[in-house]
């Protein structure tokens, strides 16, 4: 498959100064041919994209922090099963014509308040087709203009910890800058369509 651009990289990321609530969002724009943009588009390739973000995660930081899979779940820990960072509820999809969405629902965590253990705050990766609309050069398929996929990786309703303990300045120059840097190189990283194949493959091909 060719490779695909990636453009319009941004970050967007804010708190609620009432509650502490953190909404992050990095977002960037991924032109590709259509005919690959037809072929990626697919349950079991969301599912996959998602996998695809542990894998970053745990190949950034050298192996240190890695995804530990349970039947109705997930942790992100450090090093160990038992050091649990973030623990999520198991992922919800949705896919439609020109839309998809992967969420998994914040539940517990060293890293997480008391007060975000509900599974009221989520991190999501969202994508939107936006065929004809690359917006610049790019691949491109057999006599047409690239498609657009735009991508955007969320974190909504984060309760950090850290915030409560020292301090919300502390947290913004550290956790949540290396949330920022660490989404930005999935996001740019996406440019070779380099998919990892699904650990829990609910959406596999028969």
């Amino acid at each position: 498959m060719k490779a695909a651009t990636i453009a319009n990289l941004e970050d967007r990321t804010s708190e609620d100064e009432r509650t502490g609530a953190v909404r992050s969002i990095q977002a960037a724009d991924l032109s590709l041919p259509e005919a690959a943009l037809q072929e990626l588009w697919s349950p079991m390739y969301l599912e996959r994209l998602a996998r695809t973000y542990w894998r970053f995660l745990a190949r950034v930081t050298l192996g240190m922090v890695r995804v530990h899979y349970t039947e109705h779940g997930r942790s992100v820990v450090l090093l160990l099963p038992v050091l649990k960072l973030i623990t999520f509820a198991a992922p919800e999809y949705e896919l439609q014509p020109a839309h998809g969405i992967v969420r998994w629902r914040i539940t517990s965590g060293l890293l997480v308040s008391r007060r975000g253990r509900d599974g009221g705050g989520y991190l999501q990766i969202e994508v939107r087709r936006r065929t004809g609309q690359a917006g610049g050069a790019g691949p491109t398929g057999e006599g047409g203009s690239p498609a657009c996929l735009h991508v955007e990786v969320e974190v909504e309703g984060f309760y950090p910890a850290i915030a409560s303990r020292l301090g919300r300045r502390i947290y913004g120059a550290t956790q949540s800058k290396i949330h920022v840097i660490v989404t930005h190189g999935f996001l740019r990283a996406r440019a070779r369509l380099d998919l990892a194949e699904s650990r829990v493959g609910r959406f596999a091909e028969s």
